[in-house]
C-alpha cells in the first residue's frame, strides 16, 4: 500500500461565485465529499461532534484502493456559528436527524447561499424550503460505496457518480455550476431537468439493497446477490419501484434496473448505510427510503406488495433495534 499523501491545503480566497463551503453531516459521505473538494483547492468547513477531536489533532484519511490520501489541517466546527455564513452547504445528514435543520442551518445562509441535499429518500427539497429559497434549493443523488472505518477515515469501495437536479424545476446555470465544481474534484456527475425522476431512479437500487440487508438480518450487498432467493427478491422490488415511478410520470428503463443489480457484485462485502445503522442501533431512515415512497405510489395507484411489506418489516425491526 502507498505512502499516505499529505495536503497541506491553501485557502486563499479566489474568484469563483462559490467559494466557501459547509458540510452538515460529517459521515462517511460528508468526509468523503467535502474531502475531495479541499483537495481541490476549495474553502472547506466541516460541522463534526463525534469525531471532532481526532480529525482536528490528525486530519482525515481518504482510503481507495491502494491509494492514501491524508489532509491536513481541516477546517472542523462543531457549531454553525463558527463558520458563518457559506457560500454553498451540502447537506449530508441522514434524514432522521432532519430537526436539526432549523437550528444549524439559518446560521449558514446568507441571500445568496445555494443549498444541495445530497440526502436518500423523498421530500428532502421540500423540507429546505422552510429555511430557504425554493430557487436555492438543489438536490444531488450519490451513486457511491463508501464506509466510515475509523475517526476521521472513510474507505472508497466505489467512486461511482452524482446525479444534480434543481428543485421542482429544470436545470439552470447554477447547478451546472456545482456540477463543473465536483468535476473539478474528481466526482463524476451529470446534471438533469426532472430531480424527482433521478430520486427514483436511485430507489431502485437503495429500496431493495438497503432494505433487504436489514431483513436479512444484518448481511452485505454480496451475500444478497450470492443468494438465489434473496436475488430474486432484489428484481422483483426492482420491478415494482419501476411501477411506482412509471404511476407518478417518471419511467425507468428495465435496463437501467439491470444494471443497478450487475454493478453490486464487484463491491463485494459492502454494507449499505442503512444496515450499518441497524446493526450499531442508531436510527434508520426508514420513512425518507421506505415510507414516504410507499405512501406516493399508493396515491398514484400503484400495486406495491412488496414495498409495502418491506416498509412495515424495516419499520419493526427499526423499532426493536432501538427498544
Amino acid at each position: 500500500m502507498e505512502s499516505p499523501i499529505t495536503a497541506t491545503l491553501d485557502h486563499t480566497t479566489d474568484d469563483r461565485p462559490l467559494r466557501k463551503i459547509a458540510i452538515l453531516g460529517a459521515g462517511a459521505l460528508g468526509l468523503y465529499y467535502g474531502a475531495r473538494l479541499a483537495l481541490s483547492g476549495h474553502d472547506v468547513h466541516f460541522i463534526v461532534r463525534r469525531d471532532y477531536s481526532a480529525i482536528k489533532a490528525s486530519g482525515l484519511v481518504l482510503r481507495e484502493g491502494d491509494s492514501v490520501e491524508k489532509i491536513f489541517p481541516v477546517h472542523v466546527h462543531t457549531t454553525p456559528e463558527d463558520i458563518g455564513s457559506v457560500d454553498l452547504v451540502l447537506i449530508t445528514l441522514k434524514t432522521v436527524a432532519n430537526d436539526a435543520l432549523q437550528h444549524l442551518l439559518p446560521r449558514l445562509l446568507h441571500q445568496q447561499t445555494v443549498v444541495v441535499t445530497l440526502q436518500n429518500g423523498l421530500g428532502n427539497e421540500a423540507l429546505l424550503t422552510r429555511f430557504v429559497s425554493p430557487e436555492n434549493v438543489y438536490g444531488g443523488l450519490c451513486f457511491i460505496a463508501n464506509m466510515r472505518t475509523a475517526p476521521g477515515e472513510v474507505t472508497c469501495l466505489h467512486r461511482g457518480s452524482i446525479t444534480f437536479g434543481a428543485y421542482n424545476r429544470p436545470a439552470d446555470a447554477r447547478i451546472h455550476e456545482i456540477g463543473e465544481l465536483f468535476k473539478r474534484a474528481g466526482i463524476a456527475n451529470r446534471v438533469v431537468d426532472r430531480l424527482e425522476e433521478a430520486r427514483w431512479m436511485k430507489l431502485v437500487w437503495n429500496i431493495p439493497f438497503n432494505g433487504l440487508s436489514i431483513a436479512a438480518g444484518g448481511v452485505s450487498t454480496d451475500i444478497i446477490c450470492a443468494s438465489p432467493e434473496l436475488s430474486i427478491e432484489v428484481r422483483a422490488l426492482m420491478e415494482e419501484v419501476r411501477s411506482a415511478a412509471a404511476a407518478l410520470g417518471y419511467q425507468i428503463s428495465a435496463e437501467f434496473a439491470r444494471e443497478q443489480f450487475d454493478v453490486t457484485p464487484p463491491m463485494g462485502a459492502y454494507f449499505p448505510s442503512s444496515v450499518v445503522d441497524f446493526m450499531e442501533k442508531r436510527p434508520i431512515e426508514v420513512e425518507a427510503i421506505w415510507g414516504e415512497p410507499m405512501r406516493q405510489a399508493s396515491s398514484a395507484g400503484a400495486r406495491i406488495p412488496r414495498m409495502t411489506l418491506l416498509y412495515a418489516l424495516i419499520k419493526q425491526l427499526a423499532a426493536q433495534s432501538r427498544s
